[in-house]
């Protein structure tokens, strides 16, 4: 006899996509008014180093949020922009690779520079965890950075993410292959 799946699936799609309170912070929906603040983002070094797909245009922008609305409603994941008050774009958050027979997905983040050093990036991951965990129902939420992104580790560390291990050279950097930690945190039973 095969185990129900730990997510019904249709049970998130059948819904919008929520908007998460996160204190002073908002985990939005992309919106197509944020294509300018998202194509900056990536012209910053910090984020091209540890992100090395990238749109090139604002109709590149407009046309990754098209594959966001498309990730939640075939159910593969979710996208949010990261937005302070009074709704400029700080960050963007995503919950990947979603797996409901087993109840798993992957974090994924970035904050804009002015944003750096306030927690904004902690934040954000301890918000979409308790929403992943609490309301869409996944087990297992893994968050995978370079060796080198120290202040990634600080940020999956402080949001309760248990670094696991070492993944060896399995992810391309623009200056070549990374070793990349992973962290991962599991729904309290």
């Amino acid at each position: 006899m095969t185990p129900p799946p730990v997510i019904t699936p249709g049970s998130p799609a059948s819904r919008p996509q929520p908007t998460l309170p996160c204190g002073d912070l908002l985990l939005r929906p992309w919106q197509a008014g944020d294509a300018a603040a998202f194509l900056a983002a990536y012209q910053d070094e910090t984020i091209r180093r540890w992100h090395t797909r990238r749109p090139s245009c604002e109709a590149d922008a407009l046309k990754w949020f098209d594959t966001y609305r498309r990730d939640w409603a075939t159910e593969r994941g979710g996208h949010w922009a990261v937005a302070g008050v009074p709704g400029q774009v700080l960050g963007r958050i995503a919950l990947r690779g979603w797996d409901f027979d087993d109840g798993l997905a992957d974090v994924a983040y970035w904050v804009v520079p002015a944003a750096r050093g306030g927690g904004v990036a902690t934040r954000a991951v301890q918000a979409l965890t308790a929403w992943a965990m609490e309301e869409a129902g996944f087990h297992r939420l893994t968050l995978d950075h370079s060796t080198h992104n120290h202040a990634s580790c600080r940020v999956a560390t402080k949001s309760g993410y248990d670094l696991e291990g070492t993944k060896r050279s399995a992810a391309v950097h623009d200056d070549g292959r990374h070793d990349m930690h992973l962290h991962a945190r599991i729904r309290e039973a």
